[in-house]
């Protein structure tokens, strides 16, 4: 990293022509990869993201640039090329103060382990997938492991180092019979390192993975129709997160593009609906201590029984909206400008056990495991494939569907839920935005949606 002094000069030079905000982003990523399919392991790869991002601020104005030199001379040749963008006067820049610190949460660093070893935690995982069924004629276990070093400097006097780790076991199981072929999938990730091997029960995640692909061998298309649908919890967050999360960011708000725009204060949902974006949760594959701009996370109330909060800001859309900035900016590496992005964004717990929420539904569809899919932010329309789902009859689980596809609107789908189990539990993901792609929670308990339309194939001919 750059001294501390050239840092503080180079980012007077940034305020010294027009510019009344200037930024300095530093990064050194280190990410692995391990896969291991059957008995073997069939790749193995490594990278190493080194760079440096400028962002040069004239009220809501921004010009960007970065580069892979990260030298006194090249970030001052970006700075003399970004200033040249605004007029105006001389801003003086504070002081770098120092920075604070920070807490990387792992206890057994990924770099102290060699390949081999990370072999050996995933090949008895390949194997139990195998070894549950003959019809399980694929395994694969991967290990997704990433160290990444950050250092924010910008004019208001921010100086703020940070240490990240990430690390993710992937699962997948693939299950073939004489009449289709099927797979399931499991991804958990921690902000940890080896030891996440330790806090997994990966065993049983590996036999529930092969489960699930059997599972999907018998169970039949379901056919469209409305219906009540009990989302588990866990990764049946997406839907939040997708549809209500994005438009409660300040990327959307702040450009009017949003259901939620100028709705704080008002009902936006049910009562029994409370949600947050936290990066403070420990050990989470969403946590920081600091964003992508130097500010500390926080737990941000977004919804408060049904009624709206606030929303999710990062710096230069905080200005935009008279806002104060959330410690929500976030950006993929340096070469992307932060905006306002999701950490690790859930439904918060209810009082209901999730029997009693399958005992009191009549007819519906249990939503066990959700898959992908895509929303509109401006509208809040979603569409999400179901990976695992079971009907519901007369209050019991009975017959496994596949094929089904949750259709709706965020803001139609809060005020109808009408159940939220004690159950809270989250499921990781990355998640796509203009500033990259980024590690983000999602979670929720069970919760019970009182109709959906539910989309399928089945009864057609």
């Amino acid at each position: 990293m750059i001294d501390k002094k050239i840092l503080q000069r180079l980012i007077q030079e940034g305020v010294s022509q027009g510019a009344d905000f200037c930024e300095i982003f530093l990064e050194n990523t280190h990410q692995n990869m391990l896969r291991v399919t059957g008995q073997e392991v069939t790749d193995a790869s490594s990278s190493n993201v080194y760079g440096a991002g400028v962002r040069l601020i004239q009220g809501n104005d921004e010009v960007y640039g970065y580069t892979n030199q990260v030298d006194e001379a090249s970030l001052e040749r970006i700075i003399q090329n970004l200033r040249v963008s605004f007029e105006g006067p001389k801003y003086e820049a504070k002081p770098l103060g120092d920075s604070a610190p920070y807490d990387s949460q792992v206890k057994i660093p990924m770099e102290t382990k060699t390949t081999q070893e990370k072999a050996e935690k995933l090949l008895p995982l390949t194997k139990i997938m195998a070894d549950y069924d003959e019809r399980i004629v694929q395994s694969i276990a991967m290990l997704s492991d990433m160290k990444q070093d950050v250092l924010v400097v910008n004019s208001e006097g921010v100086y703020q180092k940070d240490e990240r780790h990430y690390a993710r076991v992937i699962l997948m199981a693939v299950a073939k019979d004489e009449n289709s072929m099927q797979q399931a999938y499991e991804g958990p990730g921690r902000s940890m390192g080896f030891e996440i091997f330790d806090a997994l029960e990966v065993e049983t995640l590996a036999k529930e993975t092969a489960e699930s692909a059997i599972t999907l061998l018998s169970a039949e298309d379901i056919e469209s129709q409305v219906m009540p649908v009990v989302l588990h919890n866990g990764f049946g967050g997406v839907i939040f997160h997708e549809a209500c999360g994005h438009p409660l960011e300040a990327t959307a708000i702040a450009k009017g593009l949003s259901p939620f725009v100028g709705k704080v204060g008002e009902k936006i949902g049910s009562d029994v609906v409370t949600a947050y974006d936290n990066g403070t949760v420990d050990n989470a594959w969403g946590r920081l201590s600091y964003d992508d701009e130097g500010r500390p996370t926080q737990n941000n109330l977004l919804i408060e029984n049904g009624v709206l909060k606030g929303y999710l800001v990062d710096f230069r859309r905080g200005r935009m909206m008279g806002a104060k900035p959330t410690g929500s900016g976030r950006r993929q590496s340096y070469k992307f400008s932060p905006t306002s992005r999701m950490n690790s964004t859930f439904i918060a717990p209810g009082k209901d056990k999730l029997e009693d929420i399958i005992k009191d539904t009549k007819y519906g569809l249990f939503a066990k495991k959700m898959g992908g899919g895509s929303v509109q932010p401006a509208t809040g329309e979603f569409n999400f494939a179901v990976q695992e789902g079971y009907m519901i009859e007369d209050g019991k689980l009975t017959r496994p569907v596949r094929g089904a596809t949750l259709i709706g609107h965020g803001k139609d789908v809060l005020f109808k839920i009408d159940r939220v189990a004690d159950n809270l539990e989250f499921g990781q993901g990355m998640c796509g935005s203009i500033s990259g792609s980024i590690p983000v929670d999602v979670g929720q308990p069970t919760i019970r949606v009182q109709s959906m339309t539910v989309g399928g194939a089945g009864g057609q001919k």
